[in-house]
C-alpha cells in the first residue's frame, strides 16, 4: 500500500510538472527564438540539460546505457522527439504565435491515439476515438487556415509546427515499446546530449555563431527551458511514459495549450482571431474525445475465434 501510495504520488507530479511546465514552454521557446539563431538555441538548450540530467542520474547510482540496442533506441527517439519534433516547434515559432503553436500541438493525442493502434502492441480504435480523431483533424484545418487570404508566408511556419505533433507520437510511442534496461532519468539525459550534439552540429553547420546575441529575455527564456523544460519537465514525461497508457499521457496536450494561451496573451499580447478560436474549441473537443476513449487491445490472428 506505501508502495502505491508512493507511486501516484509520483504520477501527480510528474503530471503537474508536464501539463503546467510544458505549456510555458512556447512562450519560453517564442522569446527565444526572437534574437538566438534557432539551431545553436535547441543545441545548447539539450546538450547543458542532458549533462545536468547524466550528473544527477550518476550520482543516483544510475548507470549509463552499455547495449548497442539500448543506444540505438535512444538515438532514434531523439531524434523523432527532440530533433524532429523540438526542432519543427522551435524553426516554427520564428513566426508563429506561442498561443497558436500550442494549439496546434495539441494534436499530439490524436497521433498517440493512430500510431498506438500499429503493431502487435496496438490497440484497436473505437468508434469514440475516430470521431475523436476525425473532430481533432479539422480543428487543426482551421487553425492553419491563413488569416488575410492565401499566402505561404507563414503557412510552411505552421506546418512544420503541425508536422512536430507526428514526429513526437511516432517517437513515444516506440519509446514505449521498446523494453530498454536503462532508468528513464538516465534515458532523458542521453536524449538530450544526442539532440543537443545534432542541433549544434546543424548551428555551426549554418554559421549561426554569428548571430549568437541575444537579449536578456532570450537568455532568461534559454535558462528556464533549460531547468524546467528539459530537467524538469521532460524527464517526468519520460518517465510517465513507462507508467502510464498513451490515452492517459496524452491528456497532457489539451491542458498545456490553455496555460499557453494565456501566458501568451497576458505577457506577449497573443490574440487569435474568430477561426482560430473555433479551431481551438475543434481541436481541444477531438482531443478530449480521444482521451477518454476505452482502448480494445490488438487481437493475434492465432486467437481470434
Amino acid at each position: 500500500m506505501e508502495h502505491d501510495a508512493t507511486w501516484r504520488w509520483k504520477v501527480i507530479f510528474s503530471f503537474a510538472a508536464v501539463y503546467i511546465i510544458w505549456g510555458s514552454t512556447y512562450l519560453a521557446i517564442r522569446v527565444g527564438v526572437q534574437t538566438l539563431p534557432p539551431a545553436l538555441f535547441a543545441g545548447v538548450r539539450f546538450a547543458v540539460a542532458g549533462v545536468l540530467l547524466a550528473l544527477y542520474a550518476r550520482l543516483s547510482g544510475q548507470k549509463f546505457p552499455t547495449r548497442l540496442r539500448e543506444w540505438r533506441t535512444i538515438a532514434v527517439t531523439a531524434v523523432f522527439m527532440l530533433v524532429g519534433a523540438n526542432g519543427l516547434v522551435v524553426w516554427g515559432e520564428q513566426w508563429v504565435p506561442s498561443n497558436q503553436a500550442a494549439l496546434i500541438v495539441a494534436t499530439t493525442a490524436l497521433w498517440l491515439a493512430g500510431f498506438g493502434v500499429l503493431g502487435s502492441q496496438g490497440q484497436h480504435l473505437s468508434r469514440h476515438t475516430v470521431l475523436g480523431l476525425a473532430i481533432g483533424f479539422f480543428g487543426a484545418a482551421l487553425l492553419l487556415l491563413p488569416q488575410n487570404g492565401f499566402t505561404l508566408e507563414n503557412f510552411w511556419a505552421q506546418f512544420a509546427v503541425f508536422m512536430a505533433s507526428p514526429a513526437w507520437a511516432a517517437g513515444s510511442i516506440y519509446a514505449k515499446r521498446s523494453q530498454l534496461m536503462t532508468p528513464p532519468l538516465m534515458i532523458a539525459a542521453m536524449q538530450s546530449l544526442v539532440a543537443g550534439i545534432v542541433f549544434c552540429g546543424i548551428g555551426l553547420a549554418d554559421n549561426e555563431t554569428a548571430r549568437w546575441h541575444g537579449s536578456p529575455a532570450a537568455w532568461l527564456a534559454l535558462a528556464y527551458l533549460i531547468v524546467f523544460g528539459s530537467c524538469f519537465a521532460y524527464a517526468a514525461y519520460i518517465w510517465l511514459l513507462h507508467e502510464v497508457s498513451p490515452a492517459l499521457l496524452g491528456t497532457y496536450a489539451y491542458i498545456n495549450p490553455a496555460i499557453a494561451v494565456a501566458l501568451g496573451w497576458f505577457m506577449l499580447g497573443e490574440t487569435l482571431n474568430g477561426t482560430q478560436l473555433a479551431g481551438m474549441v475543434v481541436i481541444l473537443l477531438g482531443v478530449v474525445l480521444v482521451s477518454t476513449a476505452k482502448p480494445r487491445a490488438v487481437v493475434a490472428p492465432a486467437q481470434r475465434g
